[in-house]
């Protein structure tokens, strides 16, 4: 006897194949906010109405392909923290998001961050994975000796800044640097930081 699925667990099933289709089609791209859902259905050989049915819109269908790409990415940088350092990952995260072919998707994901912050009740998923790279950094900097709400911080902070890069980098585009990465991490270890307070 077969396993009979529920409505909810058929609707999901479908879901992640189209958003499977949707990947496939733009590989490491995403569609640029002006692309109607009626191009990005005919690029996928599917109908405009699916996808609004599965992902609600447009800037649904960016969030959840922002949320399956960067899981994707999360997955090699995560290898690679296995065998390296803090800063070893930091830059591997830099080198990532700034090759050429991630462009479309650095912009696309600050696109759908400031709808999040406007409609944080409709972006939910995509709001909730972006703790992810913080959580391997914090792991990894518990590993080189800070206890856990230290670590957490820098990991957060760290993440923050390299935003913040690539934000200035899609705003005023200029030769990638990783001097400004090396500044990040010295700052995030309590290097060269000016003080807020005196003292001795």
């Amino acid at each position: 006897m077969g396993v009979i699925l529920s409505s909810t667990e058929r609707t999901g099933d479908a879901r992640e194949r189209l958003l499977a289709r949707l990947l496939d089609a733009f590989d490491e791209a995403l569609p640029a906010p002006e692309v109607s859902l009626r191009e990005i259905a005919a690029r996928t050989g599917t109908s405009h109405a699916l996808l609004r049915y599965h992902f609600g819109s447009l800037p649904g269908v960016l969030a959840a392909m922002l949320k399956a790409q960067r899981s994707r990415d999360n997955e090699a940088l995560f290898e690679a923290a296995q065998q390296g350092t803090f800063d070893d990952l930091v830059v591997a995260i830099w080198r990532t998001y700034t090759r050429p072919e991630q462009l479309s998707r650095v912009r696309g994901f600050f696109h759908v961050v400031g709808l999040a912050a406007y409609s944080p009740e409709n972006f939910r998923e995509f709001i909730d994975s972006l703790d992810d790279l913080t959580k391997i950094l914090a792991s990894l900097a518990e590993r080189e000796g800070l206890d856990a709400k230290e670590a957490l911080t820098t990991a957060s902070v760290t993440i923050a800044a390299i935003r913040g890069l690539l934000l200035q980098e899609v705003l005023t585009p200029a030769v990638h640097s990783e001097d400004a990465v090396a500044l990040i991490l010295r700052m995030s270890k309590g290097q060269s930081v000016p003080r807020t307070h005196p003292g001795p």
